[in-house]
This record gives C-alpha cells, structure tokens and sequence, in this order.
C-alpha cells in the first residue's frame, strides 16, 4: 500500500507485534481495514515475515520499526514518525512485555527493573506520545494488554504481576483523563495463552485450573483488540478478562 492510500486507511500502532499475541493483534487489525505500524526490539526475520504476510492476504497493510519499549526516546520516535507519515494514530495497542521470572529473595534488582521498564513504564511513554496527538485529533483508542496475574499474583512472578497490575491502574486513571476527548482506554487481562511465554509451564497443572479446559489462543486476544477498537465506542476504563473462566 503506498503512502496515499494508508493516509486514507486508520491507523494502529502496535508494540511487541511480530511474534505471540502482537502478531495476532496485527493480523485482526490488517483484517479490519488498519494500516499497522508495529514494533520489534530484536527478531526482524519474524518482523517482515509478518509485513509479507500480511501483504499477501491482501487486507490492510503493516510496516515493522524496530523500537525498544522500555526506552523513552524510542517510544516517542515510534509514534511521532508515523503521525509523520501516516498523519493521524487512531489506535495504540501497548503490547510489549518480558517475563524474568523467580522468587523474589533470588530475584536480582536488574530483573526487577527490567520488567517493570519493559512492561509498565515503556506503557507509560508511548500512551503520553499517542494521547497528545489523540486529544488533538479528540478521537482515538487505547489498548493495554495486562494479564490474570496482575489481578490474582503469582508466585515467582513478583516483578511480572507488579508490572501488570500497574497496566490496570495506568488504564484506569487515562481512561478518567481522556474520555472527555473522545478517547477510550480500556486493558485486556489474558490468562494462559500459547505463546513462547508460556511453552516451558506445566500446562497440565494450568488446565485444571481452567474452567474451559483449553489454553487460550493468540487470535482470543486479538478478537477482543478488533472489537474495542472497532465497536468499543462507549467502553472505557475497563479491565476484559479473556482467560477460559480463571479469574472469576
């Protein structure tokens, strides 16, 4: 798709998007008409496998940027350069998340930190990027991907559950702060899904726990992103659980 014809097309930026469940949210949103400005921080095989494939299905259109979430400098230029071009951001889905697990006496304080600046504060500089352009355009969405341990905790996860509790709390007070020009901001709490995150867990023990007795699916959560950011007009402030019935 040339430069024109995105400018006529919505625009989502999404963080963390070439593998899991970015890259399921990038496929939604190329379906639904988006043209999709993802970031990567390291793998750009999976990066521009994605862009060709989504070229391929003929549905929207994806360009790949490699930013590092947890760098302030890099969130602002991942947004700023593709208002730039693109001239309007309609959608920022903050995806972007590690995972340094273990107990929290053997913890190391660069895990810590790590996870907090991957996950919460890399949140944090592309939502104040994305919301000046948003109360300037007096529309737009906001989707932050948070998890079941952020509500519930985890042992051996003390930086990770910090992290994601903290997206909750971020979701809530933005959603209070931008309603009143026209943007929602609303957050996803996954439970078990199959992604690379969750391929060394004991999966049996996961499924006793689960009232639907499966692991969830990337295109789960990415189902759920579409219908926000297509249907979600009057939806902010909220925490969706899509987690098989664990966290109710």
């Amino acid at each position: 798709m040339s430069q024109e014809e995105s400018q006529t097309s919505p625009v989502a930026i999404v963080t963390g998007g070439s593998r899991g469940i970015g890259k399921a949210i990038v496929s939604a949103l190329c379906e639904n008409g988006f043209h999709v400005v993802f970031s990567y921080n390291a793998n750009h095989s999976a990066a521009s496998e994605l862009v060709e494939s989504v070229q391929k299905a003929g549905q929207g259109s994806a360009e790949a940027v490699k930013a590092n979430a947890a760098s302030a400098e890099e969130a602002l230029r991942l947004v700023e350069e593709t208002h730039k071009k693109h001239g309007r951001v309609d959608v920022l889905v903050n995806n972007a998340g590690i995972t340094k697990d273990g107990l929290v006496i053997r913890m190391k304080d660069d895990d810590w930190q790590n996870v907090l600046d991957t996950n919460l504060t890399g949140m944090f500089y592309t939502s104040r990027a994305a919301a000046k352009i948003m109360m300037k355009q007096r529309t737009g969405r906001i989707i932050n991907i948070s998890s079941v341990v952020g509500v519930y905790g985890n042992a051996g996860q003390v930086n990770y559950s910090a992290s994601k509790a903290g997206i909750i709390g971020l979701t809530k007070s933005l959603a209070k702060e931008l309603g009143s020009r026209n943007i929602t901001v609303n957050c996803i709490a996954p439970g078990f899904i199959e992604t690379d995150m969750t391929g060394e867990v004991n999966t049996e023990a996961m499924l006793k726990q689960i009232p639907l007795s499966r692991l969830g699916r990337p295109e789960d959560i990415a189902k759920a992103v579409a219908f926000l950011v297509t249907s979600g007009e009057y939806i902010t402030g909220q925490v969706l659980h899509i987690d098989g019935g664990l966290a109710f």
